[in-house]
């Protein structure tokens, strides 16, 4: 014992900082592998898609900070005056500050209203990704790795689903979930009916595409050798396998997310989505649409611009990654 050798005080405080300071290097370590990739430098060689991405990412950022740059927020009907109803944009004739893109016929600031509907069109496609991307993922991870007669349910209710266009089931699905409601939806219920009415209209791009990647991945040497060593099939599929198909699923979960906005909006249009107290782009298009031809032709203008900026660059966002991923393009 008494030959025993003691770390000294100083060379365990070196060793502590020794520690910290690999990890700042690591970190630096991974963003330099990510700068110098070959996706980052496809990114910084295509103006457009630069272009795209900021595009994208000011939109996300006037969304999440709407209630600091709005003059009103359009949901709280005590800050609506009818007198400031039907006005022009501020720099016409007839425009009044600080109302730049004028009012609605409710006296809704126009640019307000956008930055709020804003909110709820990406709030109801990215959850609406993001729920059929969890649903599609799955059930492909199911159905590939399990095979037989579980496989040839999930694909055939795939080939169910996709002879109906998805707008036909996102309103079926809303239309059952209204008749059995009814009144009782609030405009948070009717959030959460159109995230699940698209979501359940997107899943099976995800499913044949994660179902494909699993049916090449499962027969390879390192998924043997998983299963030799006793690894539960879940734990297999989700670190094993799922990376491998991660390429494709980023792809289609950009595309659709320009998809499952326009769906919202298409709804909204119809009357089928948000109400008319809580507007999405959608709604506001609606809206505006019933005065374009009584000369208020802000009102559907500047809502229908931003919804095709919006959609523009997210799918040049999606064209961009679906190139740069294919390993045949490099």
């Amino acid at each position: 014992m008494s030959d025993a050798i003691v770390p000294h005080k100083a060379d365990v405080t070196h060793q502590s900082d020794a520690g910290a300071q690999r990890a700042p290097f690591r970190s630096g370590r991974w963003l330099g592998r990510a700068i110098e990739s070959d996706l980052f430098y496809s990114f910084r060689r295509s103006r457009v898609t630069m272009i795209a991405a900021a595009v994208t990412a000011l939109f996300f950022l006037v969304a999440v900070f709407a209630p600091l740059i709005a003059v009103q927020n359009p949901f709280d009907p005590a800050q609506l005056e009818l007198m400031n109803s039907r006005i022009a944009p501020l720099w016409t004739a007839d425009g009044q500050t600080p109302f730049l893109l004028g009012t609605d016929e409710q006296g809704r600031d126009v640019f307000s209203a956008i930055l709020y509907g804003l909110r709820i069109s990406l709030a109801v496609g990215v959850l609406g990704v993001l729920f059929s991307g969890t649903l599609g993922i799955a059930l492909g991870l199911i159905a590939g790795y399990v095979g037989g007669a579980v496989d040839g349910l999930i694909m055939r209710i795939a080939d169910v689903q996709l002879t109906f266009p998805a707008i036909l089931i996102a309103l079926l699905i809303d239309g059952v979930a209204k008749s059995l409601f009814g009144n009782r939806l609030d405009a948070v219920s009717t959030l959460a009916v159109l995230v699940f009415a698209i979501g359940l209209s997107f899943w099976v791009q995800y499913a044949r595409t994660v179902r494909g990647s699993v049916m090449v991945e499962k027969n390879k040497d390192y998924v043997a050798a998983a299963q030799l060593i006793g690894l539960p099939a879940p734990v297999i599929m989700l670190r094993h396998v799922l990376p491998n198909a991660m390429g494709p699923i980023l792809v289609i979960a950009t595309i659709n997310l320009a998809l499952a906005i326009i769906t919202e909006a298409t709804l909204s249009f119809l009357g089928a989505g948000m109400p008319d107290t809580m507007p999405s782009l959608g709604t506001l298009i609606r809206i505006g649409n019933n005065y374009l031809f009584s000369g208020e032709w802000w009102i559907v203008a500047f809502p229908g611009f931003a919804l095709a900026a919006l959609i523009l660059s997210i799918n040049l966002l999606g064209d961009w990654l679906r190139d740069a991923l294919n390993p045949k393009l490099r």
